[in-house]
Formats: C-alpha cells, structure tokens, sequence
C-alpha cells in the first residue's frame, strides 16, 4: 500500500532534499512551499499526512492545522518547527497537529515518525481473511486496504477508506451522522456533524459517476445516509 505525502516547508533546500528522500522510502510526495497552498492542496483530500513546518508564508502552521481541523480534515499533521519550547509545541497539539518534531532533524527520524503516525491511524477490521466487495466497477479488498475503480486504484485517504469500509460493511442500513462519526473517528461525545458530510462528499467523487446523484451512498434525509450496493 502507497502513502501519499503533503510536504510544506518555504526553504528550497530543506523542501527539496525531504522531497527526495521521502520518495527513495518509497512514498508519493507533494509539495507546498506556503500556509495558503498547503491549505488548498490539504483541503482537496488524499494524502495520508501532512508534513507541515510551523514557520510559512501567508499563513503559519498553526492557523493551517486549525483551519484544516475546522474542516474536518483529519489527515495526520507531523509539524517541524525550528522552536522547541514547550509552549510552541503545546500550541501545535491544541489546534489538532499529531507529533511535533524540532529542527535540526535526522531523516531517519522524521520517516520513523511519519511511520508512526499512519501506524496509529490505519483501520483495523479484525478482519482474518480477505473480503471484496464488488458494486459498480468498485472493488474494495478490507484486508489490503485497497480500492479499486475500473482498473484504477484509488487514491484514498486513510478516513475516506475507513469511511467506505464501515458503509460496505453495513449495507442498506439508516447510518446517523453520530453513530459514524462514533464508529469511524471515534469520537464519544457530540461533535460537529459536518467531518461526515465532508468525507461523504470527497468519496462521492471518487466512485460515483455522478457525485451530484449519487447511487451507491444515498442521503437519507434528516437522518443521514445509506449505503446500497448493486
């Protein structure tokens, strides 16, 4: 399984030598050299984490994880920072970031924490045997974590699977906003609605033919939604 990677960090050679070496460890890397790009580029969904350096342009780090989090985005933030005080730390953890890592780094470290945190954010099933599920030309493989339309793999982020995961493995059932939210992100107590309906909408992108008359993941009105396979 490919991870997709969001590097934003404004100095060319600290950018450009992370780039590299995060494509030798074999993940698909973007890039985003300030706050405002980062943003437009993490708000489009499909990256699995965030690298994002708390010093940018236009906007810092800080104001892109919260705004990110506002969202509903909830893509890993790995923040790097030049500061190590306690205090720059605590506000990158407030506003929803991960794991904080301080310049100077090893890229060692940085690849072991990236690791890290997809460890701590890849579905886990329970599943001990391989399952498909098949409607349309979707094909979703639980125990690769994969998806695949036509003969094209989708790129996916580690919630949109999870998402697609939990409405495949509970067809034609009235799925609520809170109970999603509660069995996808895990969330015990009311929260906003919205992260649902954001996450409903970047999947409908990407396996429905048309987005805006969905016929596999169904609003329910007032309710929420309804996953009904061919």
């Amino acid at each position: 399984m490919f991870y997709r990677v969001l590097l934003v960090e404004d100095e060319v050679g600290i950018r450009v030598g992370l780039e590299d070496s995060l494509r030798v460890a074999g993940y698909e890397v973007e890039t985003a050299d300030d706050g405002e790009e980062a943003l437009q580029r993490a708000s489009q969904g499909g990256f699995d984490v965030i690298v994002l350096d708390l010093i940018l342009p236009v906007k810092d780090g800080i104001a892109v994880c919260e705004e990110l989090r506002g969202k509903g985005i909830d893509t890993p933030i790995l923040m790097l920072t030049a500061k190590a005080q306690l205090e720059e730390r605590l506000r990158g953890f407030a506003v929803g970031a991960d794991d904080y890592l301080t310049k100077p780094f090893e890229v060692l470290e940085l690849l072991a924490r990236i690791r890290a945190v997809l460890r701590r954010s890849l579905p886990t099933t329970g599943e001990k045997t391989s399952q498909v599920h098949v409607f349309g030309d979707v094909r979703v493989d639980t125990k690769q974590a994969t998806v695949w339309r036509a003969n094209e793999r989708l790129r996916l982020s580690m919630k949109e699977y999870e998402l697609l995961h939990y409405f495949v493995t509970h067809p034609v059932e009235t799925l609520g906003r809170h109970r999603l939210l509660n069995e996808v992100w895990k969330y015990q107590k009311e929260t906003p609605t919205r992260t649902v309906d954001v996450h409903v909408g970047w999947l409908r992108r990407k396996i429905e033919e048309d987005p805006a008359n969905p016929r596999w993941i169904r609003t329910v009105y007032g309710k929420g939604y309804e996953f009904v396979p061919d």
